[in-house]
């Protein structure tokens, strides 16, 4: 009985249950490896800092950091799909991770600093309000060392989880300092700080953290302005014939979470 015929009535079209080996050899040198177009693909993190440098909000050394830290991670599976896009979203507390327009703009600010500028990095930081932990992935990234504090303990227990896990893929040499404790009052322990950053907003800037502002550093925070709205407001820490002069500006209206005291 003659051999079935393939569709083309070909005899060499006949399918045959596994490919020929030299054919198989052939195939095998055209292979190209998939590029990844899930979450953890660093395609998608590029496409959103492609996003922040169109809108010129930082540096290419702010902009690195945002391309090397993966934010998927840091908000619950259930908005996961939304991590790359320039919108804040809940984690739970009645808290949220801020817009990635809005972490960046707040960076490129702190990295105008007097102290940061001589150092070229943020050099010492404090933090208020570490929340999930990704805005301090990215500060490890840009300074010498870091205190983040927050005041809810389960926010305080989850983010110091990421930051460990995620240590060694992004190489920093010491692990950000995470503190469960009240921002309000600063952390005078690791003071003084050349940068302070501030991811909550109240009716005026703490005294504790003006005094905790070394020489040459810039304090960035989200604070109320007469009509309840909130600014980004920048402090900065001068001295002029051995006095400490503070110096203060107002910039582009922004929407953080309310800055409270005390613990949870």
């Amino acid at each position: 009985m003659a051999p079935a015929l393939g569709m083309s009535g070909n005899r060499s079209a006949v399918l045959r249950p596994q490919r020929l080996l030299n054919q198989a050899v052939v195939d095998a040198g055209r292979l190209v490896v998939p590029s990844g177009i899930g979450l953890d693909s660093p395609g998608v993190r590029l496409r959103m800092v492609a996003r922040l440098r169109q809108q010129g909000l930082a540096p290419e050394f702010v902009l690195d950091a945002f391309g090397r830290v993966p934010r998927h991670l840091f908000v619950d599976s259930a908005f996961a799909p939304q991590a790359y896009e320039d919108t804040s979203l809940p984690i739970g507390h009645g808290q949220t991770i801020s817009k990635p327009s809005v972490v960046a703009r707040m960076l490129a600010l702190a990295l105008q600093g007097e102290r940061a500028r001589e150092l070229g990095h943020l050099g010492r930081v404090l933090e208020i309000g570490t929340g999930c932990g990704y805005q301090a992935a990215l500060l490890a990234c840009l300074c010498r060392s870091l205190t983040s504090i927050e005041r809810i303990a389960p926010l305080h227990q989850a983010a110091r989880r990421r930051l460990e896990a995620l240590r060694s893929d992004l190489n920093w040499p010491l692990l950000p300092r995470l503190v469960h404790g009240d921002g309000c009052a600063g952390h005078i322990g690791s003071a003084p700080f050349d940068t302070i950053i501030a991811a909550a907003g109240g009716e005026e800037v703490p005294e504790a953290w003006r005094q905790q502002l070394a020489p040459g550093g810039r304090l960035v925070a989200p604070t109320s302005v007469a009509d309840g709205s909130q600014v980004l407001v920048v402090i900065d820490h001068h001295v002029k014939d051995g006095k400490s002069l503070w110096t203060r500006a107002q910039h582009e209206g922004v929407l953080f979470v309310s800055l409270k005291s005390g613990v949870l």
